[in-house]
C-alpha cells in the first residue's frame, strides 16, 4: 500500500507552514493577489508551466486550456499557479527552436526548484517544447504530468487533404518546377493550418507527444485528441485532477522512467514511422533520467520494428484519422508484445492496464504487424568514415533506388552558400550526385536547424527529379521526406570528417550495411585534416556563448554537459533518487 503524503510533508509547507518572518511575506503576498489562506494552506500547490504566447500558433488554445487545467486542480483540492515559460514557436523562431530547447529545460527546472511547488502540469506540444519541459521536470523530479497540445485539423486545398510540412515541400517543389501558379501556392498557404494545434502529420510534434505518452507521462490516450475537439478540454481538466493525486501519492518521473520505458518509446516512434528528431530528444530525456540510451539501441530496435501506422509522410493519412481509428492506445495494442506493458504511468497503473480494451476502428490507418507499411528499418543508424559517431536516415520516406548508391559530391560550405548556388543554371550536378551541406550542426549553424531536407536544384526539378541523396550534420523536419542523411557526428564545425569532403569526391550510401563513406584514402583525409582551420565561433556574448561552450553532439542528445545528472545512479532509476542542491527554505 502506497503511503500518502500529509500536508506537513508537502514541499510548499516550507514556504507556508512555518511561523516566521519569511512566511509572513509568503502569506501577505499571496493575499495581495486575492487568495485567502483557506485557498492554499495544506493543499498541493501545482505549477502549470504554460508555453503559450501570441507567436506560438500551435498553442493558441492554451489560454483556454490552462483555465480547464486549473478547474481540475481546484476540483481535486489543489491550488493552481500558472507560470509562463519561454515560447519555442517552430515556424517563427530563428535560426531554430533547437537552439533554445535547453534554455526552456533550464527554465522549467528552475521555476520548479525556486518556487513553492509540490507538483506540475507541463503544457506543450510544438516540437521542442515537449522534450524541453520533460527534461526540466525529470531533473527536478517533482510529481509531473504532461498536457499535450494535440494536433490541428486536416488541411484543405481545392478538395484535397493537406498535411503539415509534407505538402509544403511537395507544392514548393511544384511551384519551383513551374507546375503550379503563385495563386495556387497562396491557396495552399491559406488552407494548410486551419485550427489550433501542432502539425497533424507524424512529424516531430506528434512523434514526441506519442512517445511521452508511451513513457507514461500523460493520461492514457491524451496525445491523439485533435486540439479543437471538446474531448481535448475534458482531458485538460482530468490532467489537472490527476496531478493533485500524484502529489499526495508522491509519484515522480524517476518512479516511472526506466530503460524499459525508453525502449517502449523508441519502439513507438519507429512503429509510427516517426520523426528522426525523436532520436536526439529521446536520448536527451533518457540521459536526464540516468538511462544510457544510445544510437546503437535505436538501430537494434529498428531492425525488428514494423511501421504499422499509415500516416504522412511515410503513409497517407493524418492525425485526425489516427484518433478516429483508435489513437495511440489502439496502436500500442496492435504492437502487441513489442511493447512491455509492465512499465508504470502517471495513472498509478501499468501501461498494459492503461491500454486494456482499446480497439482499432480503421484497419487501413492502423495496420497489423503482418500487413505493415514497412516491415522494418523505419529509421537506420549509419557509420563510416564520414560519420564515425553516427548518422541517421529514414529509409521508409525515400525513393528506394537510393538504398545503395554512389555519387559524386557537390559540396556547399554553409546554408548561405547553398541558397546562393543551388538553382544556378551552371551548377555542375545531376540526379546521381550527392548534395553535401557543411556547418549545419549544433555549433555550426548554430543550433542544428531543420535544414537536412536539402533542396533539389531547380533544373533537376524541371526534369522530374524529386529525390536525391543529401548529407548534412543538420536535422530535418519530421514532416519531411527523401534520401537525407542527417545528424552526421561529429559535426563539420568542430572538424568532423564532413568538413573534409570536397566537390568531386565519391560518396557511398549503403543502408543494408549501415554505412556512409567517402571514397577517399586515409592518407588524403589526414592531409585535409591537417590543413583544416577551426571556424570563428558563432556567438561572442550572452546565451549563445553558454550554448557553444557546453552543447554536446547529436549522439548525446545535444544537451548541455553540465545538465547531465550527477545525482542518479542508473541502478537507482525507479526509486526515490532526487536532485541534489535544492535550496533550503528559512
Amino acid at each position: 500500500m502506497t503511503t500518502r503524503k500529509t500536508p506537513e510533508t508537502l514541499r510548499s509547507h516550507k514556504w507556508y507552514g512555518v511561523k516566521d518572518l519569511r512566511s509572513f511575506g509568503h502569506h501577505s503576498r499571496t493575499a495581495q493577489i486575492g487568495y485567502h489562506r483557506s485557498d492554499y494552506m495544506g493543499k498541493p500547490i501545482i505549477a502549470i508551466i504554460n508555453t503559450w504566447s501570441d507567436i506560438a500558433s500551435c498553442h493558441s488554445h492554451f489560454k483556454q486550456r490552462v483555465e480547464e487545467v486549473k478547474r481540475g486542480i481546484w476540483q481535486a483540492g489543489g491550488f493552481p499557479l500558472e507560470m509562463p515559460a519561454i515560447t519555442l514557436s517552430e515556424a517563427m523562431q530563428k535560426p531554430t527552436t533547437m537552439l533554445y530547447r535547453n534554455l526552456l529545460a533550464m527554465e522549467t527546472e528552475e521555476l520548479l526548484r525556486s518556487y513553492p511547488v509540490d507538483g506540475c502540469v507541463l503544457m506543450g506540444g510544438c516540437d521542442k517544447t515537449t522534450p524541453a519541459l520533460i527534461m526540466g521536470a525529470i531533473s527536478m523530479n517533482l510529481p509531473s504530468i504532461f498536457m499535450p497540445a494535440g494536433p490541428m485539423l486536416r488541411g484543405d486545398y481545392k478538395g484535397k487533404v493537406l498535411g503539415s510540412g509534407s505538402d509544403t515541400w511537395k507544392y514548393w517543389a511544384e511551384l519551383r518546377a513551374g507546375n503550379i501558379t503563385e495563386e495556387d501556392w497562396q491557396d495552399v498557404e491559406n488552407g494548410i493550418a486551419r485550427s489550433p494545434g501542432h502539425c497533424m502529420t507524424m512529424g516531430t510534434a506528434s512523434t514526441l507527444t506519442a512517445t511521452v505518452e508511451t513513457l507514461g507521462l500523460t493520461l492514457s490516450g491524451a496525445t491523439s485528441i485533435p486540439a479543437p475537439d471538446s474531448r481535448h478540454q475534458h482531458m485538460a481538466t482530468l490532467t489537472g485532477k490527476r496531478i493533485v493525486d500524484m502529489v499526495w501519492e508522491d509519484l515522480k518521473p524517476l518512479d516511472i522512467l526506466t530503460a524499459t520505458s525508453f525502449d517502449n518509446a523508441v519502439t513507438t516512434a519507429l512503429g509510427l514511422g516517426g520523426s528522426t528528431n525523436a532520436i536526439v530528444h529521446l536520448i536527451a530525456m533518457a540521459r536526464r533520467a540516468g538511462v544510457d540510451l544510445t544510437l546503437a539501441r535505436f538501430d537494434e530496435i529498428a531492425r525488428r520494428t514494423p511501421v504499422i501506422l499509415n500516416l504522412r509522410p511515410t503513409g497517407k493519412y493524418l492525425m485526425e484519422d489516427f484518433y478516429y481509428a483508435g489513437g495511440l492506445r489502439a496502436f500500442l495494442v496492435r504492437m502487441g508484445d513489442m511493447i512491455d506493458g509492465s512499465t508504470r504511468t502517471v495513472s498509478g497503473r501499468t501501461l498494459a492496464e492503461d491500454i486494456a480494451g482499446a480497439e482499432v476502428y480503421n484497419d487501413d490507418v492502423i495496420l497489423t504487424r503482418e500487413t505493415a507499411l514497412v516491415a522494418k528499418d523505419g529509421l537506420a543508424v549509419l557509420h563510416g568514415n564520414l560519420a564515425p559517431g553516427g548518422a541517421v536516415i529514414k529509409p521508409a520516406a525515400m525513393e528506394q533506388q537510393f538504398r545503395k548508391h554512389t555519387g559524386r559530391a557537390v559540396v556547399f560550405k554553409d546554408y548561405n552558400d547553398m541558397a546562393a548556388r543551388i538553382d544556378a543554371p551552371d551548377l555542375d550536378i545531376d540526379k546521381d550526385s550527392v548534395i553535401v551541406l557543411q556547418s549545419a550542426g549544433p555549433q555550426g549553424a548554430p543550433g542544428m536547424p531543420e535544414w537536412g531536407q536539402l533542396p533539389i536544384p531547380q533544373k533537376l526539378l524541371k526534369e522530374g527529379v524529386r529525390d536525391m541523396v543529401r548529407i548534412s550534420d543538420a536535422r530535418m523536419s519530421g514532416t519531411s521526406y527523401g534520401a537525407c542523411v542527417l545528424h552526421v557526428t561529429p559535426e563539420s564545425h568542430i572538424g568532423g570528417p564532413l568538413a573534409l569532403v570536397r566537390t568531386g569526391d565519391l560518396i557511398t550510401l549503403d543502408i543494408e550495411a549501415r554505412r556512409i563513406d567517402m571514397q577517399v584514402s586515409d592518407e588524403e583525409i589526414a592531409q585535409r585534416r591537417a590543413a583544416w582551420k577551426k571556424p570563428i565561433p558563432k556567438f561572442s556574448r550572452g546565451y549563445g556563448v553558454l550554448y557553444l561552450k557546453h552543447v554536446q553532439q547529436a549522439d548525446k542528445g545535444c544537451d548541455f554537459d553540465f545538465l547531465e545528472p550527477d545525482y542518479v545512479d542508473p541502478s537507482e532509476v525507479g526509486t526515490d533518487a532526487g536532485p541534489a542542491g535544492e535550496p533550503e527554505i528559512h
